[in-house]
């Protein structure tokens, strides 16, 4: 992976973040040395929070973004997401709104959210859950799963107070492209990089 970010990083001249299987302080230091300029962390933060902090004492928090990757629980109190990791395979019946506050106190500078729910469904983000962490964290929060045309992105911004929205799909089948993507949201005073 080293290898990929180095010659990516050589490449791209936008923000870069690498995540996945980053499982300590050394993975997090040789990808940020390789040209990365953020690690992203979900199961490995999880299983020892501590990193998380150690990564933002080590790199700055700015560097760690931790990232949450949540189910809609249904129970007698309402609704309540619950944190998944191993690429959303295992849960661990840590409630997310309490996780998100915990990774920021750690040192987290940025979150990723990505709601199980609607991730590659195409029916829009899950407002709800980007609107009560976004509210319940002083970071920025991406939301991420379920775009699935441009309305959804303005959507999640707005009525889901993300400061960013992560969009995979619809720019990789070609439905949209990011030019269409910028103009919608700068049309709809959304502040947008035109670069």
């Amino acid at each position: 992976m080293v290898d990929i970010v180095e010659q990516v990083s050589q490449r791209v001249f936008i923000p870069l973040t690498v995540g996945g299987g980053l499982r300590d302080i050394d993975d997090i230091r040789r990808m940020l040395k390789a040209g990365a300029d953020k690690v992203s962390i979900n199961t490995a933060a999880v299983q020892n929070p501590k990193l998380i902090t150690e990564g933002a004492e080590k790199f700055g928090s700015q560097c760690i973004v931790v990232a949450i990757d949540a189910k809609r629980q249904k129970n007698s109190n309402g609704a309540k997401w619950e944190i998944l990791t191993h690429g959303g395979r295992k849960p661990t019946g840590t409630d997310t709104i309490e996780w998100a506050r915990q990774v920021v106190a750690l040192g987290a500078g940025e979150l990723l959210l990505t709601s199980w729910d609607a991730d590659g469904q195409r029916t829009g983000y899950d407002l709800e859950l980007n609107r009560v962490i976004s509210e319940a964290v002083m970071v920025p929060v991406i939301a991420s799963g379920g775009a699935g045309n441009l309305e959804h992105l303005y959507e999640a911004l707005v009525i889901g107070k993300a400061d960013a929205v992560l969009a995979a799909s619809i720019f990789h089948y070609q439905i949209y492209s990011i030019r269409q993507a910028k103009d919608y949201l700068a049309e709809r005073g959304i502040p947008i990089r035109k670069g």
